[in-house]
């Protein structure tokens, strides 16, 4: 889990914000869905071309 994620999930728990607890829940899961490998993938075949 990136650190700026972990960061902001700690200071919702804290402040029992459950919007921001969901909203930050659904990036996880964006993030571990494979989303973000899509990315990496496109970015590393432009810096071959």
């Amino acid at each position: 889990m990136p650190q700026w994620l972990c960061n902001q999930l700690q200071r919702a728990f804290q402040t029992k914000d459950l919007r921001q607890i969901r909203v930050l829940n659904d990036c996880w899961f964006f993030y571990r869905s494979g989303h973000h490998a899509q990315d990496n993938q496109a970015r590393q075949a432009d810096h071959r071309s």
